[in-house]
């Protein structure tokens, strides 16, 4: 345990990329297994431990620990996990194998979890006792990616993280087999059952530098839809879905898992129909991350794939032929289909970049983001090939909010005010919230509202705090947003997408922020 404690102290501290792959590759070398195998699930979100939740860990540390103690700890460090660690008065400095840890959480009901985990706490220091958390709960916040993780076992084992991508969702933890092969002690393991993941192609954003070295007749462009990428397979009658980066969400779409009849495999995108259009990605949201779907949900936000490409049909991999001749696949596959569960995405007809720069500033549709620009001659490629595919999104909103609330981050961000609630000036007066945002600055613009937030605070409301925020005196934030859709959940009646802090208007009075009139204007119709 005290090896894998290391690690994700290491990862949280270690900011290149290069550097978080070196220590994962280490680790995987010098770790036994199965330890080294439970590490990489839980790296790879992988490791399903459903007895521990957050309310019992704070149940746990109440019987410990004084109850205003413990807020005023919270409250100074920021998060939950490390909080715990620090301040549980464990009784041994010993160690457990991560397979025992493993072991432990994962066979023990909910009556047990309690004690189990309050052992674990007792044993460990405190290190390994923010490790225990971390894993317990699932959110390791470790700054690695899955793909990076699989990345850094590809180079353990020298082979090309394409080839582990291919046989990820047939394995189980702790990935006995795949060790095995990797270390040149068996065979590379058969893709378990049909329908397998295939590596997905992304684009690069496009600069204005490429426009100006790109020939436009050597693009294709479509419409990027605001919905969420997926892969849909279909072989010897199993039927799955997965989401780019090869989690299956089948479960949540069973009605259109079930009118899936073909053999092959499309990339597209995962839509809401809406009568004859598209709905907002709200509509889909309410969808997203369930594990069963009723059907009445399911009937009041019918999905439906917009396919972008074609990578097998009817046993031929069709990924080395370039774009131009899977499109021509792609465009008889649907029409064969003939199921108004699978559509094709259109192409953009333009003979010029100016051309196209019109399209993509007024599109057709609310729910287009943007543009894909795809070269004809490519093949599709796992991970993202210099030069093949762009993508060219729209220009983001744009408003002017008055910073209302501030609560710590985690990670490295633990010391810091970081995540931030801002708000517009309603109807009649008050400011109202309509987003949150804890990205979009620089670490010097971290400091400064940070600064700004502990010399200006109104109230306390435990790790959150209420920043003087009236019509004379307030920190003015451009927030960028990439669209806008009705909320019933909100006060506001507005969510937004993908929020972000642009820039800091210490220039502007917060009687000049954006007001919520001007900002509902920007929703499309209802």
């Amino acid at each position: 345990m005290k090896a894998f404690a290391r690690l994700l102290a290491r990862l949280v501290t270690t900011p290149s990329r290069t550097g978080k792959l070196r220590l994962v590759r280490d680790y995987l070398a010098t770790t036994p297994d199965p330890d080294r195998g439970y590490a990489l699930a839980a790296l790879t979100g992988g490791l399903d431990l459903p007895g521990v939740k957050p309310a019992l860990l704070r149940a746990l540390v109440a019987e410990r620990v004084d109850e205003v103690l413990f807020r005023l700890s919270y409250d100074y460090v920021g998060d939950l996990a490390e909080t715990i660690a620090l301040i549980w008065d464990g009784r041994e400095d010993s160690d457990l194998p991560l397979s025992e840890v493993v072991h432990q959480l994962g066979t023990a009901g909910k009556v047990e979890a309690a004690r189990v985990v309050a052992g674990l706490l007792d044993r460990f220091d405190a290190s390994s006792r923010h490790a225990l958390i971390k894993l317990a709960t699932g959110a390791l916040r470790a700054g690695l990616s899955a793909r990076l993780a699989k990345t850094a076992l590809a180079d353990h084992g020298g082979v090309a993280v394409d080839e582990i991508e291919e046989i990820w969702h047939g394995l189980r933890p702790p990935y006995p087999e795949l060790f095995a092969w990797l270390d040149g002690r068996g065979p590379r393991p058969a893709a378990v059952g049909h329908a397998p993941f295939r590596p997905v192609m992304l684009a690069t954003p496009l600069a204005d530098k490429d426009s100006e070295m790109l020939d436009p007749s050597d693009f294709a462009a479509e419409w990027k839809w605001d919905g969420i990428r997926v892969q849909v397979v279909c072989e010897q009658g199993t039927r799955r879905i997965y989401t780019r980066t090869g989690d299956e969400i089948s479960a949540a779409f069973p009605d259109l898992s079930e009118a899936l009849m073909f053999e092959g495999a499309f990339d597209g995108e995962l839509l809401v129909r809406k009568g004859d259009g598209v709905a907002p990605f709200a509509d889909l949201q309410q969808r997203l991350n369930r594990k069963t779907v009723d059907a009445r949900l399911a009937a009041r936000f019918p999905a439906f794939i917009r396919a972008y490409d074609i990578l097998v049909w009817n046993g031929e991999d069709l990924r080395p032929l370039p774009f131009r001749d899977r499109r021509d696949r792609l465009e008889t596959a649907v029409a064969a289909l003939g199921s108004p569960r699978v559509d094709l995405s259109p192409l953009v007809t333009f003979d010029s970049w100016t051309a196209l720069a019109r399209h993509r500033a007024e599109p057709p549709d609310p729910v287009i983001e943007g543009l894909m620009l795809k070269r004809w001659d490519s093949p599709y490629l796992a991970g993202r090939p210099k030069g093949a595919w762009f993508k060219w999104k729209r220009d983001p909103f744009l408003i002017d909010a008055v910073l209302m609330y501030a609560q710590r981050g985690h990670g490295k961000r633990s010391s810091y005010y970081s995540d931030y609630t801002f708000g517009v000036w309603a109807a009649d007066g008050t400011l109202t919230p309509v987003g949150k945002a804890y990205f979009g600055f620089t670490d010097e613009e971290l400091l400064q509202i940070d600064r700004y937030v502990r010399e200006n605070t109104t109230d306390r409301f435990g790790p959150v705090r209420a920043v003087r925020a009236t019509r004379d005196r307030g920190l003015v934030v451009e927030v960028a947003f990439e669209g806008l859709n009705r909320s019933t959940r909100h006060k506001s009646g507005v969510a937004m997408r993908f929020p972000r802090i642009s820039r800091l208007r210490w220039d502007k009075p917060p009687s000049e922020a954006d007001t919520l009139e001007g900002l509902s204007a920007l929703l499309p119709p209802a």
